[in-house]
């Protein structure tokens, strides 16, 4: 076991060798291969009637490429956010791809997997153990959680910026073996440069200064020496850690108060609504979202919240697993450090998307996982690390379910990635997974009308009214639907409702004058 060296000594031999790392290769070619194996087959897939029409198939300044117009309306606020870096992103796969789907989904993939690579590297850097990082970048490439972000286009934002994340941890690393200005001045640009993709890194500012607890070492209060490698054995007060942290805590800031904003305009709900049931379900989601890492089956794209409410016995005693999870960590965090920094990681990287600010109808999504369970996997694969057998036998059988436990996940999301090819079969997947979703239910509506398998469109959505009466935009659609078959005397009673609940309508757009068209259309009848 290695040894802290003594403060003001040179950088551990272990970080100093690591771009040099043999091993680091033919693992990067793993990752690779296995990234390519689940993804490769969205070069066939389609774009989805799911924000991607509204990213990118009915947005005349993305589909017309880069230029310098683009740019200037880059910047602004569009569909609920601010995220210029990612509008210019699908502006350039416009500019190389036109709409061909299969380049906008390939690009993705290739973000992703360089995001898995990053990982890795950063992670061998920062702590010298090759072989958990290994596992910890392999578990992040191909778990079925990841494959919302990867295999839907309208999520790139999602890639792009832990690609800038990583890129930004990574400058870090090199700060903290040699403080230079310029790697310095790196990682905060780099850090920007993730947040104009999206504003979910936010919290990177706290996740460096765990970071300086474990595993770099740099504070007051670092583990018992010999418990890893460290990248720098020179520590520092709390005081001047925190203040090193300023810049990057302004970024914050300011790409909150902008995010707030531009999501003002139609998606954010009152801060005041509902507080306690947003507490419960962000408990209970916390919860959801470990178990899914451990276990990933009936995924969807959207869980709603459920139609009956939230359990508060249940919320109550899920916050209280968490609190005393967390405390067990911390309890060990002078000989297993790794336990607590992997836990704060995954409770910290949610905070922003975990629903205490309420952004659009879902309770949860498998998307906001994609940054947030590294930390787990990073507690999962050091405490094995820890608990290897002493028998060669028995590391052998250990690294063996590891293994056989990578390649069922990769399978796992393969299967998964077929879901997404098309409309149809994702809504359909997304219905059966989550019965009773009225959004779902509402878009396989769609995807069905689009078949022109119409009375199976008509049944999707009056279920969907069934589970949400006041659920307009489904009403809206039913109507307009019925008038559109000419059964107007079933027509009537959707239209009238729609229009008069679409004033208090805050999460769905309806289009009141067609809306209303229809029903002067009945009427005459």
């Amino acid at each position: 076991m290695a040894h802290a060296t003594s403060p003001g000594s040179t950088p551990h031999r272990a970080d100093a060798k690591t771009a040099a790392e043999p091993r680091l290769l033919p693992a990067g070619l793993m990752i690779l291969l296995a990234v390519a194996a689940i993804y490769a087959q969205t070069r066939r897939h389609g774009f989805l009637n799911y924000d991607d029409n509204v990213y990118i198939l009915a947005n005349p300044e993305v589909t017309r490429g880069l230029s310098w117009d683009g740019l200037r309306w880059a910047i602004g606020f569009h569909a609920a956010n601010w995220h210029p870096l990612t509008w210019l992103s699908h502006m350039l796969d416009c500019q190389l791809f036109g709409l061909a789907a299969g380049g906008h989904h390939l690009v993705s993939v290739g973000l992703h997997a360089a995001n898995a690579l990053l990982l890795m590297v950063v992670l061998r850097r920062m702590t010298g153990n090759f072989w958990c990082a290994f596992a910890t970048a392999a578990l992040f490439a191909v778990h079925p959680l990841r494959v919302e972000s990867v295999a839907w286009v309208a999520e790139r934002k999602d890639v792009l910026a832990a690609l800038f994340m990583l890129l930004a941890l990574w400058a870090w690393s090199r700060y903290v073996r040699r403080p230079r200005p310029g790697s310095y001045l790196g990682a905060l640009g780099l850090f920007g440069l993730a947040l104009a993709a999206k504003a979910t890194p936010v919290t990177l500012p706290l996740l460096l200064l765990l970071l300086d607890w474990w595993p770099l070492g740099r504070c007051p209060a670092a583990s018992a020496p010999g418990t890893e490698p460290r990248v720098a054995a020179r520590r520092r007060g709390w005081g001047v850690l925190v203040v090193e942290k300023l810049p990057f805590l302004v970024l914050s800031a300011a790409a909150s108060a902008i995010t707030l904003r531009a999501q003002a305009t139609g998606v954010l709900q009152p801060i005041a609504a509902a507080p306690a049931q947003r507490l419960a379900n962000a408990a209970l989601s916390y919860a959801a979202y470990l178990g899914s890492f451990l276990w990933p089956h009936g995924l969807a794209p959207l869980y709603p919240y459920p139609r009956a409410g939230i359990s508060w016995t249940l919320a109550a005693a899920t916050l209280a697993l968490l609190a005393a999870s967390g405390a067990g960590a911390l309890l060990a965090a002078r000989r297993r450090p790794y336990l607590a920094a992997g836990w704060l990681w995954y409770l910290g990287m949610l905070v922003p998307v975990i629903g205490l600010v309420q952004v659009g109808a879902q309770a949860r999504s498998d998307r906001y996982t994609y940054l947030s369970q590294i930390g787990l996997a990073i507690a999962l694969f050091w405490l094995l690390r820890e608990a290897r057998p002493g028998r060669q036998r028995a590391r052998l059988a250990l690294a063996g379910t590891v293994g056989a436990a990578l390649v069922a996940l990769a399978v796992a999301s393969h299967a998964y990635v077929r879901v997404w090819r098309d409309d149809l079969t994702l809504f359909g997947a997304a219905v059966a997974a989550t019965p009773g979703n009225p959004i779902m239910l509402n878009n396989l509506a769609g995807a069905l009308r689009a078949a022109d398998r119409n009375e199976e469109a008509i049944r999707a959505l009056e279920e969907a009214v069934r589970v949400d009466p006041g659920y307009c935009k489904a009403l809206s659609n039913l109507g307009i639907m019925l008038v559109g078959l000419r059964r107007c005397p079933e027509a009537l009673g959707p239209l009238e409702r729609a229009l008069a609940c679409s004033a208090h309508e805050r999460l769905q757009t309806v289009d009141e004058g067609r809306i209303s068209a229809a029903l002067a259309q009945c009427r005459r009848r």
